[in-house]
């Protein structure tokens, strides 16, 4: 049977360890704020062993009992804090800090007040589960309409931990004097490692969270503009191709907007590239204001935008066409001094059945489309009116004549 002391340094090199793993995380990736919770749960947990071994091997008061139960109580509510701020929840220490002190209250009192070694387990057993049980809704939940498999791995074994703890507990109030931190027996000590491997798995189940998250963070990165925000020329694509498949599947139309800001070359010979620069900005910012759910507005180089319009017609693009001159307009009227006026030109364009699955069949129409509002007088729109086919146009004429 392995002994208390060697139990007790395997928790605490274990915890040291995952420790510097989320340090070097969270150092690497400043943004990622769970993984700061996650590095202070393992050290405060490390903290915690070291106490509990300094109580079994160094003296025989029982104030390194207390300090290790709380220390692991505290451990446990930072690791539900880093679940909070991984999905964006409010992370509180109002929780934490209170179910510490309770914690620690309730321990001293089953310490010092009133011996009872099953009640001490009690009171930790409530504390220490009950951070878990309250994050475990979020663990399980899907995020985007998918479970992490991190999260779904962190979620198991959060439960698995829960329920050896509900046990241990239980088996206190049964049999007092055999569930011991202090004391271990063969099967005790079975289960404590477990706990140690357990508290691995918990972690790796917290690394794979924080894998995914940052790779759909990459992936979404490579597929904005880095100046506007907005969607670059190769998300654009990739929604142009979802929408001419949808639409040849179902036969709904969408329409594609092109947009140009008119004089931009002049904007920055004689202001500058930085003032170039804002001006696509706020152009950006005053077009996503007259958008509507699930339009998308992408920059595609330079002073080149689109807008991908879901199930609208050719009628439905103009509309937004209009909205968008409208507010360039009124923004420009209200230009003083050294404010640089926007003005667009815009040309758009309807999906139809002869586009079928070629998105660059509708660029270059509604490519068309601003040809002619450039040719019109700039700062206006025009819209891509198909000629029709030469058959057509023969049996017109024959039921003319």
């Amino acid at each position: 049977m392995l002994s208390v002391p060697t139990l007790w340094t395997v928790f605490i090199i274990n915890f040291l360890a995952l420790g510097l793993i989320w340090a070097y995380v969270a150092r690497s990736y400043p943004a990622f704020g769970a993984a700061r919770f996650w590095t202070a749960s393992a050290l405060v947990a490390s903290a915690g062993a070291s106490c509990a071994m300094l109580r079994v091997m160094l003296t025989d008061s029982l104030l390194p009992l207390l300090a290790a139960g709380t220390l692991m109580v505290f451990a446990a509510g930072l690791a539900a804090m880093g679940i909070e701020r991984f999905y964006d929840k409010p992370a509180t220490w109002r929780a934490t800090l209170l179910t510490t002190a309770l914690a620690f209250a309730g321990l001293g009192t089953f310490i010092f007040a009133y011996d009872s070694m099953p009640m001490r387990i009690l009171v930790y057993t409530i504390a220490q589960v009950t951070p878990f049980a309250l994050t475990l809704k979020l663990l399980l939940s899907s995020e985007n309409g998918r479970v992490s498999p991190g999260a779904r791995l962190a979620g198991i074994v959060a439960s698995v931990l829960i329920g050896i703890y509900a046990l241990r507990a239980v088996g206190a109030l049964l049999q007092p004097g055999e569930f011991s931190f202090l004391r271990f027996s063969a099967g005790q000590s079975l289960v404590i490692l477990l706990m140690v491997f357990l508290s691995m798995a918990l972690n790796f189940g917290f690394l794979l969270m924080a894998i995914d998250r940052l790779r759909n963070e990459v992936a979404d990165l490579a597929l904005l503009d880095d100046l506007t925000g907005v969607g670059n020329r190769r998300h654009l694509l990739q929604r142009l191709t979802e929408e001419c498949a949808r639409s040849d599947r179902n036969g709904e139309a969408f329409a594609l907007l092109v947009i140009d800001l008119d004089g931009f070359k002049g904007i920055n010979d004689t202001h500058g590239h930085a003032a170039g620069d804002a001006c696509l900005q706020h152009f950006t910012l005053m077009a996503q204001t007259r958008l509507r759910p699930g339009d998308m507005l992408a920059r595609t180089g330079g002073d080149e935008f689109c807008i991908v319009l879901p199930s609208s017609t050719l009628r439905e693009g103009a509309m937004i066409a209009r909205r968008v001159l409208e507010v360039c307009r009124a923004d420009a009227e209200q230009c003083t001094g050294r404010d640089i006026p926007i003005a667009v030109s815009i040309g758009v364009a309807q999906w139809t059945r002869e586009i079928g699955l070629h998105p660059d069949r509708l660029v270059a129409a509604a490519d068309h489309a601003l040809y002619d509002a450039k040719k019109g007088g700039k700062n206006g729109y025009a819209t891509y009116e198909p000629k029709p086919a030469p058959e057509t146009v023969e049996a017109s004429l024959r039921k003319r004549a």
